[in-house]
This record gives C-alpha cells, sequence and structure tokens, in this order.
C-alpha cells in the first residue's frame, strides 16, 4: 500500500515545479503515494539524477510537473519532508 500525502504545514517549504524535461527516455519511478486522491507525487530516477514527479489529474486532462534534479539522498529528504506536510 501506498503513502498519503499529509495536509501542507503552514510553514512548509515551496518546492519549484516545472515541466518535465524530456532529454532522458527511461525514468525509473522509485516511490509513489496513493492514486487515490487526484494529485500523485512519485520519487524518480533517470540519468544518475533524482527527483519528485507531480501528477494532477482533471476529469479529461492530466498536468505533469517535476521538480530539479538531486543526488538520491537529496532528493529522499525532499520525498520525506512532502509525505510529513513540510514541503510543498
Amino acid at each position: 500500500m501506498s503513502p498519503h500525502v499529509s495536509l501542507a504545514r503552514r510553514d512548509h517549504m515551496r518546492l519549484v515545479w516545472q515541466e518535465p524535461y524530456h532529454g532522458v527516455e527511461r525514468v525509473r519511478v522509485l516511490l509513489w503515494t496513493c492514486d487515490c486522491r487526484a494529485t500523485v507525487y512519485e520519487l524518480c530516477q533517470a540519468g544518475g539524477q533524482t527527483f519528485l514527479r507531480r501528477t494532477l489529474r482533471f476529469e479529461k486532462e492530466r498536468q505533469v510537473h517535476e521538480t530539479y534534479r538531486w543526488t538520491f539522498a537529496q532528493a529522499y529528504e525532499i520525498w520525506v519532508a512532502l509525505l510529513c506536510g513540510a514541503a510543498r
């Protein structure tokens, strides 16, 4: 069972979400949140770098955004912060 994202704290870190980078062909999804909500987050790895992906699902469309690329250790810290509500 995948985790749910906690509500954002009042003092949460604001992540910079940008259009997906299309320079890599293969992206490996390492971890993901439960897909029972309209917004799903994934911890992804591509080309030796790790990043978060956010997918907003609407009735007929999806919007996908990604964070900057980091080392795995840095991205995993952000992932944990996201799950705890300390980042959004």
